[in-house]
């Protein structure tokens, strides 16, 4: 595994990121012992970057994958929807709480828009950065599927970015695929780290998984690439495909097969609180039930974790 420095972070991390948001309760929903065991794995193969959030409900699994290691020098990123100084201080408790961690490495916002959602959380952002110049941050960032967000981020003076991008430019809510890139060139070129996210597309591109990986990693500027995994078989097929560019017929096999969509039971009460809370509009209400675009759809899961009652669901 390559290691690399996320920007002018200093902060060293491997070329794969282990994104945990699929190992967790909004996608396979693995039992915590075998989610913290495959993220130990990863350890184990040379991966020391994980990606997670405060949504995603995924820290028990990485304290215990980093007792199971036997490895505190993990690097961390986590996000947060929080807009104010109370509940950003709330978020990074929680973190350092479930985490065991006293220190943070690095901290987000999540799921930005643009300059104006930047500064619609300024309460938060200050007060994270406080945290920073106190030593219990060490970089601040902001993930987004927008390249205005990545405009503003730059604009904020933002240590680190998670944007989306990958081939096919699929999730990428306001340009193209060039639009982004170049963002994230201008990014790079000012000493931001950037590690992407969805290069599958949220699985919607596994048919082509080898050239969306290729592109990926070969894009520049980008520092390292998170990965969403949920086996110890899709682990070792991403190390395989990093460590020599292509993915064995066996792997290619498997990962082409696996097909993943956003699945709605039917006791959907169509109440239209995911509709709202869908950032690709990929649903919609039809005959008093929610459905899904799947072209449009990237299967972040997030929609699932505003569903009341809980008819939503990553399969």
């Amino acid at each position: 595994m390559e290691y690399t420095l996320l920007g002018n972070t200093q902060i060293k991390v491997s070329r794969i990121c282990f994104g945990t948001l699929t190992a967790g309760p909004m996608q396979a929903n693995l039992p915590l012992e075998q989610g913290a065991a495959l993220m130990a794995e990863a350890v184990e193969r040379g991966i020391n970057f994980f990606d997670t959030a405060q949504l995603y409900d995924t820290y028990p699994y990485l304290r215990r994958a980093m007792e199971l290691a036997g490895r505190r020098d993990l690097v961390i990123s986590t996000k947060t929807y929080a807009y104010s100084r109370e509940l950003a201080r709330e978020a990074l408790e929680q973190a350092r709480r479930e985490l065991n961690r006293d220190v943070i490495d690095v901290f987000m916002l999540h799921e930005q828009e643009s300059i104006h959602t930047l500064r619609g959380h300024r309460d938060a952002l200050e007060y994270l950065l406080e945290q920073k110049q106190r030593g219990v941050i060490r970089a601040v960032g902001a993930s987004m599927h927008r390249v205005a967000a990545v405009e503003g981020a730059l604009q904020m003076g933002l240590d680190v970015i998670h944007p989306l991008i990958n081939q096919a430019g699929l999730g990428i809510m306001d340009g193209t695929r060039a639009d982004m890139e170049q963002a994230i060139q201008r990014a790079h070129s000012r000493g931001v780290g950037i590690f992407s996210m969805k290069p599958l597309g949220g699985g919607n591109l596994f048919r082509s998984a080898q050239d969306c990986l290729q592109y990926a990693f070969s894009l520049p500027g980008v520092d390292s690439v998170a990965l969403g995994m949920q086996s110890v078989g899709e682990l070792k097929a991403n190390l395989e495909f990093y460590e020599t560019g292509a993915f064995s017929p066996q792997a290619k096999a498997e990962l082409e097969g696996k097909v993943r969509r956003l699945h709605i039971d039917d006791w959907c009460e169509g109440c239209g609180i995911c509709v709202e809370r869908c950032g690709q509009k990929a649903l919609s209400l039809q005959n008093g039930q929610a459905v899904c675009d799947d072209s449009r759809c990237i299967l972040c899961g997030y929609c699932s974790s505003t569903c009341p009652a809980w008819a939503i669901k990553v399969v």
